[in-house]
């Protein structure tokens, strides 16, 4: 029996054949541990700092700016209560959005516990927080300020830069979560105007389990985990030298990519909401028209949940109603929910992202599938 047509990709992505060919020698080969001084422990360093090097091309920094981790949630944790402790005796307000990804809702959630001031942003119908709002929050004894750039289920693209000329000034720390983004647009830290910027491995073809966070030099920060000094002493533990490299890899051909992936992945996706939306009467697109990442479809179907739609469909199309990380949750998402979005409407939503290896005859058995699956239950 074929797989149904895979159109989860901001969930996760397969490993590139290229991403898979970079770690294999790691495996077995220079399986040496990084701090050792023999010829097995300075392959294993070199292929680490031969990442660091590539991650921080894509992401226009210094290479020593680049801190490697277990995922994008432990970067998320690192930037937001590393910075928290580093400044909490300059001041105790800290300001994130009502769409943030649970890896920064809760760490938010965590410094509220502890006694830290937390202000949570609204946002439009779209998605969008509003910087003026931003600007209104912002105080005196404000010391961080944590946006997504992308939104991971309807794919809305933050004014990050818009924000860095409200808190830069100020000396305030931004930190931006841009799992989703990186690798898919340009994600350049001085032009996004980013202190702190954390990224996930595998939404860009690389393996789960690692991950990298940026922190711009001078930025005050402490470590989580305390036994050892690697990664400047932000992240110790001996280096998962395989995935790391493969990161690596992975950072080379996202940069080599972007200018002709970008446009492709953006044609996919409006053709597929083309098709949907010819077929479907009142189907409705959730998140920006416009600011959105390229690969991101997030539509509500008309008088089914969006559950039960590719329920009916899952022998051809393999797709969630959100976000992967808490998909089995019954409840409206609360993105959809922050954005305005009536219950009826936010049920029947549906995310479909699209990748790289994505083709045209994917799109048509999507199209045609969700359709099918629509239309017989308008008639039950």
């Amino acid at each position: 029996m074929s797989l149904p047509v895979y159109l989860d990709y901001n969930a996760t992505t397969p490993v590139d054949p290229q991403v898979a060919d970079a770690i294999q020698p790691y495996l077995h080969e220079h399986f040496g541990n990084p701090s050792s001084s023999h010829i097995y422990g300075q392959r294993a360093h070199e292929a680490v700092d031969k990442a660091r090097q590539h991650v921080a091309a894509l992401l226009g920094c210094q290479a020593t700016e680049v801190i490697f981790t277990g995922c994008a949630t432990e970067a998320n944790n690192l930037a937001i209560r590393g910075v928290a402790r580093a400044l909490r005796d300059r001041g105790r307000h800290v300001i994130t959005s009502a769409v943030e990804h649970p890896s920064v809702a809760w760490p938010f959630q965590r410094l509220k516990q502890d006694g830290w001031d937390v202000t949570v942003l609204p946002v439009d119908t779209h998605g969008r927080i509003n910087p003026a709002e931003l600007a209104a929050a912002l105080r005196e004894d404000t010391v961080l300020v944590s946006v997504m750039h992308a939104n991971n289920e309807v794919g809305t693209i933050q004014p990050i830069d818009e924000i860095a000329a409200l808190t830069r000034p100020r000396g305030i720390i931004l930190h931006t979560d841009a799992a989703q983004s990186t690798g898919k647009i340009p994600v350049h830290v001085d032009e996004l105007g980013v202190d702190v910027l954390s990224v996930a491995g595998h939404k860009f073809y690389t393996t789960k389990g690692v991950g990298a966070l940026y922190v711009r030099e001078g930025t005050p920060i402490e470590p989580l985990l305390v036994g050892a000094g690697h990664e400047r002493g932000l992240r110790p533990g001996t280096e998962n030298v395989p995935a790391i490299a493969g990161l690596g890899e992975a950072a080379r051909l996202a940069a080599q990519r972007l200018a002709t992936a970008e446009p492709r992945l953006r044609q996919l996706r409006d053709r597929l909401h083309q098709q949907l939306k010819k077929e479907i009467p009142g189907l409705v697109l959730n998140g920006h028209p416009e600011q959105r990442l390229p690969n991101t479809l997030s539509v509500s179907f008309p008088g089914i949940s969006g559950r039960d739609l590719l329920e009916q469909c899952k022998e051809e199309v393999a797709a969630s109603v959100g976000s992967a990380c808490h998909e089995g949750d019954a409840v409206v998402s609360g993105v959809l929910g922050a954005m305005g979005v009536v219950t009826e409407r936010a049920i029947g939503a549906v995310r479909l992202s699209v990748g790289v290896p994505t083709a045209e005859a994917d799109i048509e058995q999507a199209a045609r599938a969700l359709v099918a699956a629509w239309r017989e239950s308008s008639r039950t």
